[in-house]
């Protein structure tokens, strides 16, 4: 028996040995992607004869049962190792944001709806379900959470993050990485592969994939906090790069990213992984390097261990310049050894095959994963602004539905969902990155009035009703909640486009209603028949011509109107703001979204969600972010300049945090363990909220912190800990925040990781500008500190009230 065949050696032993064993083809083979076109057919295995280290799964989204997802895993599985002369397994890699791409996955809202929730223990659920359901076909590289931070409305991938707030984000991405990497299935552990590394979302102009300027302590700062908090807190072991350069250089090519920040700094030590066709990009698209060939290898050394999804540049040429010296082969022996430890961790080489069948349905059809998804759509939910319209009154005799969205239950579905990702495989032109060249699929298309975006056609719904046939729309779930009322519809108006041909009608069922429910905003999703998703920007963030122009006539009408918001990025509208009583964003709350909003909108369900984005009140007021320096922004400075833009104020249409309730909260009893605390420390925040108001709710209470001078810039004050908390009428519970000093460390002038000496404040509140308590402390001593392991967010606990 070989070292590597025993299994009582650790992962990266097993890989040492088994490296020593291997021929430079072999090794080749694993820093390789086999990408699927046609399921069934598997002849570009032949470009890999000696095995490959990862094979795409990202087809099985056409598959249409879970026996055939199994069959081709299997199939795969069998070719590579045979191919393989010391039968090593490839890893099958998938998305996983929003769930699997099989047929019956459970799927969930998007990244922003989930980051709504505020809430990690329900995060770390969802994580948990993803995973078991991917390992089960023998997948076990998820290729999620996504860690980016997103301060920009224009990028049409906002939808995929958690939010603006680093915090935020280190908490809910580090609940999922926990929930996905801490089981086994069937022998198999997955692996999370976090995206995009790094200052994805900064890109300029709000343009996919664009230039990033950064300095280095905001990279580190705010930008790579959600990594560092995964890696250290859940020991993630995957990394996607973004397609940007940063600062000049390609981030798939940057030794300085990938291995002296990433690996040396932050203690890194599992897989790099590039995006589809990232490393190529470094050739073809930012002009660095003369050849392919010469910008896989300097992808490889800047610490790219994997080249997806096809073979471009970790090619046959790079593997003769590893053969006769020309590049150093011990740069290919490093990344070999990392997918090797990697097949050993994941449990490959004794479990490689995707479960039977029947074994496969029995994980996907749990009951208790159908409360997690139901639970995920509710806790997405944020109540924007109410009059008192809502909860609609159960007795109400006629309600309007009008809107693009009300008809279908294809609008629940986000970006990066298995429908969206089958949807788009319909569409007439691609914008998936790495899917399409140049302008993708160019098939000619009938458009919205007004738009570049594809008419839709019930091809598109056929796929609905394939995928998830129970899915309900907001109008099949209205009529079936509010049986004793009279409910219409009216289309009214697209999500995107000018078109006003429907608007007659849509305001004759406004006028014989009791309340009407207008349906806004636009598509998150994929390629031409979207209006915001990968690839699909814009420089225009408020609702379309057609949905303002509604709403200002409906405003006459002078009806009870709630507004109902689906996309992947805030509704900003002065139409909506004006005409609805009632707004809630929805954005795009997956498979039970329609019960949810039902629930909701008729009282069954008391939404708690809190704004996870500033949300700017138009695209030229962008950036707009809580937490900005001091100095800037409503911190500007009358002696520097007015307090306002000539045209419009500083402050954010929507403030992060912020999301109302039908129930009222009071917060009361702070206390602080102590006054001054020394810098290696921690400090014990408590308080009391009562639920004051006669219906049950949750609230999400909000700790945030003040550096009130300092060495360098600070944050006017940033979100340190928070918690979602269930009352019934009348009770009340105490929160215990408990916040490691070390959480308040920030780069001084050498880029060292130090807590300060000085006085810290200290706000409790329901949202950043809805502060209800407020108290100090002061540390009394500097020190620096280890920026892998400071704390990232405040521990919490919730007690009874004695």
């Amino acid at each position: 028996m070989y070292a590597y065949e025993n299994i009582n050696r650790t992962p990266r032993e097993r890989a040492h040995d088994l490296l020593s064993h291997m021929t430079l083809e072999e090794k080749m083979g694993q820093v390789n992607c086999y990408f699927v076109i046609n399921p069934g057919e598997y002849d570009g295995l032949d470009e890999f004869p000696y095995g490959v280290g990862e094979v795409s799964a990202l087809q099985m989204r056409l598959q249409k049962t879970l026996e055939e997802s199994t069959r081709m895993q299997r199939e795969i599985q069998k070719r590579v190792m045979d191919a393989s002369p010391h039968h090593i397994p490839a890893i099958f890699h998938m998305e996983g944001l929003c769930g699997a791409y099989l047929q019956g996955a459970a799927s969930f809202p998007s990244g922003i709806g989930r980051g709504s929730s505020w809430n990690p223990a329900l995060e770390e659920q969802v994580g948990r379900i993803v995973g078991e359901q991917e390992r089960a076909v023998g997948i076990t590289h998820t290729l999620a959470p996504v860690l980016d931070i997103s301060r920009d409305s224009r990028m049409g991938r906002q939808g995929e993050t958690y939010g603006e707030d680093p915090t935020l984000a280190a908490a809910m991405g580090s609940a999922y990485v926990k929930g996905l990497q801490a089981e086994r299935t069937d022998g198999r552990r997955s692996e999370g592969v976090a995206k995009h590394f790094l200052g994805f979302h900064a890109g300029e102009a709000g343009i996919h994939g664009a230039h990033c300027e950064i300095s280095p302590r905001l990279l580190r700062e705010l930008y790579a906090k959600p990594f560092q908090a995964a890696i250290t807190e859940s020991k993630l072991r995957g990394i996607m790069p973004c397609y940007s350069s940063l600062n000049g250089e390609p981030v798939s090519a940057s030794h300085a990213v990938l291995t002296d920040l990433l690996r040396c700094e932050m203690g890194f030590d599992g897989v790099n992984v590039s995006d589809y066709c990232a490393v190529n990009n470094i050739f073809e698209v930012q002009h660095v390097t003369e050849s392919r060939t010469g910008a896989g290898l300097r992808s490889m050394t800047a610490g790219m261990d994997v080249e997806m999804q096809l073979k471009q540049c970790f090619n046959d040429e790079l593997m003769e310049w590893f053969r006769d010296g020309r590049a150093d082969i011990r740069i290919l022996d490093t990344a070999v050894l990392r997918v090797l430890e990697a097949k050993f961790r994941m449990g490959l080489f004794e479990h490689p095959y995707a479960m039977n069948t029947e074994e496969v349905r029995e994980i996907f059809e749990k009951k208790e994963n159908e409360q997690v998804i139901l639970q995920s759509a509710l806790e997405s939910l944020v109540l924007l602004k109410n009059d008192g319209t809502l909860p609609i009154n159960k007795k109400v005799k006629k309600v309007a539905l009008i809107g693009y969205h009300g008809q279908t239950g294809r609008i629940n579905f986000g970006g990066y969902t298995h429908f969206s990702m089958a949807e788009g495989d319909l569409a007439a032109r691609t914008s998936m990155a790495g899917l399409a060249g140049g302008s993708g699929k160019s098939a000619a298309m009938d458009t919205i009035p007004g738009t570049q975006i594809q008419q839709d056609h019930p091809k598109f719904e056929a796929v609905l009703k394939r995928q998830k046939p129970q899915v309900k729309s907001l109008y099949e779930q209205l009529c079936r909640a509010l049986t004793d009322a009279e409910v219409t519809y009216a289309f009214g108006y697209h999500f995107a486009g000018t078109d006003e041909s429907q608007f007659e009608k849509a305001l004759q069922a406004a006028h014989e209603a009791d309340v009407v429910i207008v349906t806004l905003g636009g598509k998150h999703g994929t390629s031409s028949i979207a209006s915001m998703g990968e690839g699909i920007d814009a420089v225009d963030i408020n609702l379309p011509p057609c949905q303002e122009h509604f709403l200002e006539k409906l405003a006459v009408l002078k009806k009870p109107v709630v507004g109902v918001h689906f996309n992947g990025r805030p509704i900003s509208s002065d139409a909506a703001d004006h005409c609805c009583n009632a707004i809630m964003e929805v954005w795009n709350p997956a498979e039970k979204g329609s019960e949810a909003i039902v629930a909701a909108l008729l009282g069954y369900y008391n939404p708690g969600g809190k704004m996870p984005v500033s949300t700017s009140r138009c695209a030229g007021q962008i950036p707009v972010y809580y937490n900005h320096p001091f100095g800037s922004s409503t911190h500007q400075g009358e002696s520097i300049g007015f307090v306002n833009y000539v045209d419009m104020v500083h402050k954010p249409r929507y403030c992060f945090g912020h999301g109302l309730s039908y129930t009222t909260f009071k917060y009361e009893n702070l206390f602080l363990d102590r006054s001054e605390v020394p810098a290696g420390d921690k400090v014990i925040i408590c308080l009391d909220i009562c639920n004051t108001g006669g219906m049950a709710g949750d609230e999400v209470v909000q700790l945030y912190v003040t550096d009130r001078y300092a060495s360098m810039t600070r944050p006017n004050m940033e979100l340190a800990g928070f918690v979602r908390v269930n009352l019934d009428s009348g009770e009340k519970k105490r929160i215990r925040f408990t916040l490691p000093v070390s959480q308040l460390a920030f780069l001084d002038s050498e880029l060292r990781w130090k807590v300060e000496a000085g006085d810290i404040d200290v706000m409790i509140g329901s949202s950043s500008e809805d502060i209800r308590l407020r108290g100090n402390f002061r540390i009394t001593g500097d020190c620096h500190v280890d920026g892998r392991s400071r704390g990232f967010y405040a521990g919490v606990e919730i007690k009874d009230c004695e």
